[in-house]
C-alpha cells in the first residue's frame, strides 16, 4: 500500500504544477460585407505556444465550421461560406501541452455587425444660383447590403481651420451615385469635406473617405460692426482717432472683400465730406474738435455691404450715462460679464477689453452685444489665463456711444510667479516697520487678495500677521531689544500664495529717544550747576573770585634779584632790598646806576614777553661770561636797564665810584679765579667809556626772567666745586 503510494504522489505532482492556457474571454466579431467574418479574444498572447480552435455554427443553414490560430487571438471565416442575413454561435478553444480550455458560446447577427466600405466622394461644388452652400457628390459603397439603408456622416471644416463640424443624413435609396446638399456656409469660402458610412441596423461605421475640398458662391457683404478709440487732443486743437470695423457678429466671414469705403464730415457740414478706400479694416483720422459722422461699408465683386454709421462726439461734450453696476464671474470655464442698466431703451453694447499690463497695451480687442445685457467669451482664444483683462461696456444709442463702466476681470488664475519685495525701515527698540512693493502685473497670476507676514526671532517662534492687499506697510511690535530677526511677505491670490524675499534686521538696544533724554538730563543738571554757581557768586563775589583767580605774586615787586652774594652761600637767605628814589645806597650791595621808569612794574605784570623782546633787540656785551661754567647767562647778561637816562652831576660820581667794585663782586659770584679777573678788567674798560655805557647796554635783572607767564623762579646754577663744599 505505502509503495503504491509513492508510486501515485508524483503524478499528483505533476499534474498540480501544469500550466494550462488561460480562457478565451472578451469575444469580438465583425463582418466585413462579401469579404470575411473576423473574430477576436483576449488575452492576446500566452505565455506558451497555445493552439486555437474557433467553432462557428449557423442557425439557418446548419453549418458548421472550425478556424484554427496557432499563438493568434484572432480567426477568419471568409466568404462565401458568410452570408448575411444570419445569426452565427461562436465558441474557442485554447489548447497547450498541458491540456485545454473552452470560451463561452457567444450568438452574433451579421447584420448588427457588418462593416462596409467608406463611400468615395466625386466633388464638392457650389449650387448654383444659391448662396452659402456646396453639393456633394459620391458613390454608394458596393460592398453595402443592398436591401439596407445606409447611414451617412459627413464632417466639413474651412481651409485655414482645425476644427471638423458633422452632420449625419440617411440614405434609403439603392442608386449608385448620390448627393447631398450642405447649407449654412460662408459665402466664397473654401471648405474640405468627407465622409463615412454605415449600415441602417449595424454599430461599425465605415472608415473616412479621402478628403475633397469645395469653395461656395460670392455674395455680396453682411453688414459691419464699426468702432472707435479717441486719442488726446493735440496742441493745434486736431484730435486723433482710430476707426476699427470688422463682420457684424453673426455674420458670415468674407474672406474675399475687396475694400473699404470711409467717408467722414462735421455733423453740421456735410459739404465738407472726405472720401478715403482701404484695404484695412482700422484707419487714423485727425479731426476737429467738433463732433464728426462717420460712415463705412465693404464692397466685392457682387455689390456691397450695408453701411456701418459711428458719431464721434466733440471734444467737451458730455455722454450720457445708463450702465449702474456690472460684475465679472467664471462658469464652466468661461468668463461671463454681466451689468444694469437704468434705460430700458437702449439694448446695443460694445464690449473692449485688453491686457492690464505695466507698458501699453499691445493687443485691443471689441465685439458688439445686442438684446442682451451679458457678455461671455466663447472662445477659449480670446482671452488668456493668468493675465488680468480690463473690460469696458459702452452703451449705444442710434449713433450716438455713451459713458462706459469698466473692471478687471481673470479667465482663470494662478499662484503668483513672485512674491513681493520686503524692505525693513524704522529699526527701533521694540518695533520697525515692514514695507514691499507690488507685485508687477504680469507676475500676479491673479487677483491678490491678502499679504501675510511672516516673522521669527534667532532660535524663536514664528508668527505672523495678515493684511488685506491695499496695505503695503506695516508695523511689527512688540519685538526684542538687541535680538536679530527674520521677515518674509506671502502675496495670495484664490489659486495659492508665493513667498517673496527673507530679510534679515536686528533690533536697537537703545533708542535715539532714550539718548536724547539722557543728554537732556546731563545738560540740565549741568545748566543747574551753572545757574547756582553764578547766583553764588552774585552773593559772595570776593569768594568766587578768589576760587576762580587766585592772587599770584608780582614779580616785579620780588627781592630773589636783589640777593647778595652772601646770601647765596648761606643757602639762599633771601633779604628785602630797600629803595631810595633820589640816591643809591651799597646798603644791600646792589648798585642801580639808574632810575628805572615809573610804569616798568606795570610793564613787567601785563606783558613781561613783550618787554623780554625788547630786551633781547638790543646786542648783548660780548665780554659777558656764564658765571657758572664761563659761557654766556641765560638769565643774567647786564644789571642795567637799557635807554635809561643818568643823572648828572653827583650821581655820575657817584656810579663812577662805585658801580665796579659792586659789579665786580656779582660777576665774580661762583667763578674761577682766573674768570674773574678777566671779568673785572673788561668791567674796568666798560667803565673808561663813560656812565651813558651801562645805560646803551642794559641788561633784564635775572629774576624778571620769571615773569607772570612762566611762573618760574630762577635758581642760581651752581658750580660743582661750591655744592660739594656746602655738603
Amino acid at each position: 500500500m505505502w509503495a503504491s503510494a509513492l508510486w501515485i504522489f508524483p503524478l499528483l505532482c505533476s499534474f498540480g504544477l501544469a500550466a494550462l492556457p488561460h480562457k478565451p474571454e472578451n469575444i469580438s466579431c465583425i463582418f466585413y460585407y462579401r469579404c470575411n467574418l473576423t473574430c477576436t479574444w483576449s488575452p492576446e498572447k500566452e505565455a506558451y505556444d497555445t493552439w486555437y480552435t474557433v467553432y462557428r455554427t449557423c442557425f439557418y443553414g446548419k453549418e458548421s465550421e472550425i478556424c484554427t490560430s496557432e499563438n493568434h487571438a484572432s480567426c477568419v471565416f471568409f466568404h462565401p461560406n458568410v452570408t448575411n442575413p444570419n445569426i452565427c454561435n461562436i465558441e474557442v478553444e485554447a489548447q497547450n501541452a498541458d491540456g485545454r480550455i473552452k470560451s463561452e458560446t457567444t450568438a452574433w447577427s451579421l447584420d448588427t455587425i457588418v462593416k462596409t466600405e467608406p463611400p468615395e466622394v466625386y466633388y464638392v461644388k457650389p449650387a448654383l444660383g444659391v448662396k452659402r452652400m456646396v453639393q456633394i457628390t459620391w458613390r454608394r459603397p458596393s460592398l453595402a447590403p443592398v436591401s439596407s439603408i445606409v447611414n451617412y456622416m459627413l464632417r466639413f471644416r474651412m481651409v485655414n481651420s482645425t476644427k471638423w463640424l458633422e452632420v449625419n443624413f440617411t440614405k434609403g435609396d439603392a442608386h449608385t451615385i448620390q448627393t447631398y446638399n450642405l447649407t449654412g456656409l460662408q459665402a466664397f469660402t473654401e471648405y474640405v469635406v468627407t465622409l463615412r458610412c454605415a449600415a441602417e441596423e449595424s454599430r461599425f461605421w465605415s472608415d473616412w473617405s479621402q478628403e475633397k475640398t469645395g469653395t461656395t458662391e460670392e455674395q455680396a457683404p453682411f453688414g459691419l460692426d464699426l468702432w472707435r478709440v479717441l486719442r488726446p487732443a493735440e496742441a493745434d486743437g486736431r484730435r486723433p482717432v482710430q476707426l476699427l470695423w470688422k463682420a457684424a457678429r453673426g455674420a458670415p466671414i468674407l474672406e474675399k472683400t475687396l475694400g473699404y469705403n470711409i467717408w467722414y464730415f462735421p455733423e453740421n457740414s456735410t459739404n465738407l465730406t472726405e472720401i478715403m478706400n482701404t484695404t484695412n479694416q482700422q484707419l487714423e483720422l485727425n479731426l476737429g474738435g467738433e463732433t464728426y459722422c462717420v460712415s463705412v461699408n465693404s464692397y466685392n465683386s457682387i455689390g456691397k455691404s450695408p453701411v456701418a454709421t459711428l458719431r464721434i462726439p466733440a471734444i467737451h461734450e458730455k455722454s450720457f450715462r445708463c450702465i449702474e453696476a456690472m460684475q465679472a464671474y467664471l462658469t464652466r470655464d468661461q468668463l461671463v460679464v454681466e451689468w444694469q442698466s437704468s434705460d430700458p431703451e437702449v439694448d446695443t453694447w460694445m464690449v473692449e477689453w485688453f491686457p492690464d499690463l505695466d507698458s501699453e497695451p499691445s493687443t485691443f480687442a471689441w465685439e458688439s452685444v445686442s438684446q442682451a445685457r451679458n457678455w461671455t467669451v466663447q472662445q477659449a482664444d480670446k482671452l488668456k489665463p493668468f493675465v488680468c483683462y480690463n473690460i469696458s461696456v459702452y452703451p449705444l444709442s442710434q449713433d450716438r456711444v455713451g459713458e462706459p463702466y469698466s473692471i478687471q476681470a481673470y479667465v482663470k488664475e494662478g499662484v503668483p510667479s513672485e512674491g513681493p519685495v520686503t524692505k525693513a525701515e524704522n529699526i527701533d527698540v521694540k518695533t520697525v516697520t515692514i514695507t514691499w512693493k507690488e507685485i508687477p502685473k504680469s507676475e500676479r497670476n491673479g487677483f491678490i487678495s491678502n499679504y501675510t507676514i511672516f516673522y521669527q526671532a534667532e532660535g524663536g517662534e514664528e508668527f505672523s500677521k495678515t493684511v488685506n492687499s491695499s496695505i503695503l506697510r506695516y508695523n511689527l511690535e512688540p519685538l526684542t531689544r538687541n535680538t536679530p530677526y527674520t521677515v518674509q511677505i506671502m502675496a495670495r491670490t484664490s489659486a495659492g500664495g508665493a513667498n517673496g524675499t527673507r530679510i534679515n534686521f536686528k533690533t536697537l538696544s537703545i533708542r535715539v529717544s532714550e539718548i536724547v533724554l539722557i543728554t537732556s538730563l546731563a545738560g540740565g543738571g549741568l545748566l543747574i550747576l551753572i545757574i547756582v554757581m553764578v547766583v553764588y557768586g552774585l552773593k559772595k563775589p570776593n569768594k568766587l573770585k578768589h576760587l576762580c583767580w587766585p592772587d599770584i605774586p608780582n614779580p616785579a615787586e620780588s627781592s630773589l634779584a636783589l640777593w647778595r652774594e652772601d646770601d647765596f652761600k648761606n643757602k639762599l637767605n633771601l633779604k628785602k632790598v630797600q629803595f631810595d628814589n633820589s640816591v643809591n645806597t651799597e646798603e644791600n650791595g646792589i648798585l642801580k646806576p639808574c632810575y628805572a621808569p615809573s610804569d616798568l612794574i606795570d610793564k613787567l605784570v601785563v606783558s613781561f614777553e613783550n618787554f623780554l623782546e625788547e630786551v633781547s633787540t638790543e646786542e648783548p656785551l660780548k665780554h659777558q661770561k656764564d658765571i657758572v661754567g664761563g659761557e654766556k647767562n641765560e638769565y643774567v647778561t647786564s644789571l642795567y636797564m637799557p635807554s635809561c637816562p643818568l643823572v648828572k652831576g653827583f650821581q655820575e660820581s657817584l656810579i663812577s665810584a662805585k658801580i665796579l667794585p659792586i659789579k665786580s663782586q656779582i660777576l665774580c659770584v661762583g667763578m674761577p679765579k682766573e674768570t674773574c679777573l678777566e671779568a673785572k678788567e673788561q668791567l674796568l674798560f666798560d667803565q673808561s667809556l663813560g656812565p651813558d655805557h651801562f645805560c646803551d647796554e642794559g641788561a633784564s635783572n635775572p629774576y624778571l626772567k620769571n615773569s607772570v607767564t612762566t611762573r618760574e623762579f630762577l635758581m642760581s646754577e651752581k658750580h660743582p666745586d661750591q655744592t660739594k663744599g656746602e655738603l
